[in-house]
């Protein structure tokens, strides 16, 4: 059910997840933005992710940093916290409030309880369905199964495009770093991820970064200060010297260094959805066994090989042949 526009003056979107999650719905608030161009959008979401959702003032006007909620497990639980936040966004009374976190299993009875005019989005069973809620569907690429809300509501598709906005600042830091680098002339690889089993082993992206050195290219290893270890690993199991700037850059100066490579190596993480963003070729090992639901949707630009059907180093490597160096 379409909402009328003049009804709803102020969106609460709940999505209390990492990187990877929030640029997978980006299509989806892209469409709800272009519904309700004069709303005021606020994102509610894990604390960390402040600084992300400021990149893009285009779709939100406030941030509302998420406390936790039993369940969950992206963080912890604070009741004092959450007492707050409760009582804030009820005194905030919103017009609409989105679930686009999950099925609702867990979060529904929050959000419902949030005050707002209208609440919408996800449920579990299809006796819960409703004019505003929705089956959560349990197949599909994360980019569709958003859009498939939208849709619900009325709400027509603008594109599956990502987005991922690059500034001048982020570009300053990156050349502050002094890096010995062209652009197009080095491939990034990106070794960590947040949980360990997602992982790739290290050797196999040592063997892969020496042999682009080989074929010409400078390796740049990146990561966040909490993935400086493994990155360390993967440049010691190395032949070649690559540059190491794990540690180094911010999200921001990353994808900056991400814009300008020639190509990026990572396991199933959030730069790989920054790379299919920026549109800049890739080749992403799926440790999650979920490709079909995060991997790039552009398999010409980007391959995505599943670790878990099939643990083949050779296969990671025939496809990166294949795509960076057309051989």
């Amino acid at each position: 059910m379409r909402l009328a526009e003049d009804s709803i003056k102020t969106i609460a979107i709940f999505r209390a997840l990492q990187l990877g999650d929030f640029l997978c719905a980006i299509p989806a608030i892209r469409a709800l933005r272009s519904a309700y161009p004069s709303a005021e959008v606020s994102y509610i979401g894990l604390p960390g992710m402040e600084a992300i959702i400021n990149r893009f003032p285009h779709y939100f006007n406030h941030f509302i940093p998420f406390p936790g909620y039993p369940g969950l497990p992206e963080q912890g639980f604070d009741q004092q916290a959450f007492d707050l936040f409760l009582k804030d966004m009820q005194h905030r009374s919103f017009d609409l409030v989105l679930q686009m976190h999950g099925n609702g299993s867990i979060v529904n009875p929050l959000v419902q309880s949030m005050n707002a005019k209208y609440a919408a989005g996800f449920c579990q069973y299809a006796n819960e369905q409703t004019d505003l809620f929705t089956v959560y569907p349990n197949s599909g690429h994360e980019i569709s199964r958003h859009l498939a809300l939208m849709s619900y509501l009325g709400i027509p598709s603008t594109g599956t495009d990502l987005e991922f906005p690059i500034y001048d600042t982020d570009k300053e830091e990156l050349a502050a770093l002094e890096l010995d680098v062209r652009p197009g002339k080095y491939i990034c690889v990106h070794p960590g991820s947040r949980a360990d089993w997602r992982q790739w082993p290290p050797l196999y992206f040592a063997n892969l970064a020496d042999y682009c050195i080989d074929r010409g290219y400078r390796v740049v290893l990146t990561g966040t200060e909490a993935e400086k270890e493994i990155v360390d690993q993967v440049s010691s199991l190395m032949t070649k010297s690559p540059i190491n700037a794990a540690g180094k850059t911010s999200i921001g100066a990353l994808a900056a260094l991400i814009q300008e490579a020639y190509a990026l190596i990572a396991n199933c993480t959030g730069v790989s959805h920054i790379a299919a963003a920026l549109e800049k070729q890739s080749v992403i090992i799926s440790m999650d066994g979920e490709p079909d639901r995060w991997a790039p949707l552009n398999k010409e630009l980007h391959r995505t090989i599943d670790w878990s059907a099939t643990p083949d180093y050779q296969l990671v490597f025939k496809e990166l042949v294949a795509l960076f160096f057309r051989l």
